[in-house]
């Protein structure tokens, strides 16, 4: 950094927060796209009902909309599922996708409660073409707000080259509120779907993604694990197999069939969070989440998974899929998290999108 450099989050003590700090809103993006969910669209619309009623019994639910006749349609379904329709806030800002766990954006808060965002930049996880209309919602959401608004770049010391606008996907990251991050390599350092090309080596690339979450989401540490799970389209973000549940305490996927492609990926994950220590030098508490069976449609493996849950006031709302192994995941969640209620959301429909609740949610927090 250079003097010239414009300040951080980190200068100013901003930091991200839990996901199970206090919200003030919940976002999503109303589904539009029949293109995402190829052939099984129609119950799309009734999945999101239902997953708003629950949010909107707890917390406000900001909605973007295509357009005003499409935000009418979205609160009349929503009004006969049986929303709390006076915390729905429409709000039309076309998008391409409704993933706003990677496009929306990703809030920090310091410790006299003010509230900023950071808006990284979304280029559709490297892979798509459509995605410029995603990449504004976080300016979107600073202007509606009158929010301060980072734009985390890097800026290469002693050369004549351009800052670098940085790519990232909130779904490619977990806080603990507490300066410690989770994230995977096959995501952020691989070759493929490279979301910073531009940043040289893959070592150079940790090195210049680590200094970004220290400068703009407060992160002290950060655990790489390696791959994420079969069926991802994303190429390995880390809400699909491990997450915090509280500062010293992280969820993680396992898969004890020896068959199952997830087994060895999800093995050595588990081999290094155990082998990991927090900033105090101590070993994290390690509680293994079992995975579903394969979820397969079109004869194509979805990424399904019970980490994959989103934390909102009061209330886990955890992916289900008709499996026996639904009721183990929803008991271990609700002993992490004794004073929410914890609700199963049957997403055997949402996942053939390639996501399901926390790939389709941004918190706000309070």
């Amino acid at each position: 950094m250079t003097e010239a450099t414009p300040k951080t989050p980190r200068d100013l003590q901003f930091r991200m927060p839990a996901e199970w700090g206090p919200h003030a809103a919940t976002w999503i993006a109303w589904p539009h796209n029949a293109e995402d969910w190829p052939g099984k669209f129609q119950p799309i619309p009734w999945v999101y009902a239902d997953i708003v009623r629950h949010l909107s019994q707890v917390e406000e639910v900001h909605i973007l909309v295509n357009d005003e006749a499409a935000g009418r349609r979205a609160n009349n379904i929503l009004r006969r599922a049986g929303a709390n329709l006076a915390r729905l806030h429409f709000h039309a800002w076309p998008t391409d996708r409704v993933w706003l766990r990677d496009s929306g954006p990703i809030f920090v808060k310091n410790a006299a409660g003010e509230t900023a965002l950071t808006n990284w930049k979304f280029n559709a996880w490297a892979k798509y073409d459509n995605w410029r209309r995603d990449n504004l919602v976080p300016h979107h959401v600073a202007q509606h707000y009158g929010m301060q608004e980072f734009c985390p770049h890097i800026y290469f010391t002693g050369t004549d080259r351009e800052p670098h606008r940085i790519v990232l996907e909130g779904g490619s990251i977990d806080t603990n509120g507490a300066g410690v991050l989770l994230t995977t390599e096959e995501c952020l350092l691989s070759e493929i779907q490279q979301r910073n090309p531009g940043l040289g080596t893959a070592e150079q690339t940790r090195h210049h993604m680590e200094h970004a979450f220290a400068e703009y989401l407060g992160i002290e540490q950060t655990l790489w694990l390696n791959r994420g799970c079969a069926g991802d389209d994303t190429h390995g973000h880390v809400d699909d197999i491990a997450r915090f549940v509280g500062e010293n305490t992280i969820l993680t996927a396992v898969e004890p069939s020896t068959h199952d492609e997830n087994h060895l990926p999800l093995a050595e994950n588990l081999d290094r969070l155990r082998s990991a220590h927090n900033l105090q030098g101590k070993p994290f508490e390690v509680i293994p989440l079992p995975m579903p069976n394969p979820v397969v449609f079109a004869g194509q493996r979805l990424p399904a998974s019970y980490a994959n849950f989103y934390i909102a006031n009061d209330t886990v709302l955890v992916p289900t899929f008709n499996d026996p192994h639904d009721r183990h995941a929803l008991n271990i969640l609700a002993d992490c998290f004794p004073t929410r209620e914890v609700i199963g959301i049957h997403a055997g429909d949402l996942v053939w999108g390639l996501g399901t609740l926390h790939c389709m949610t941004q918190q706000e927090p309070a």
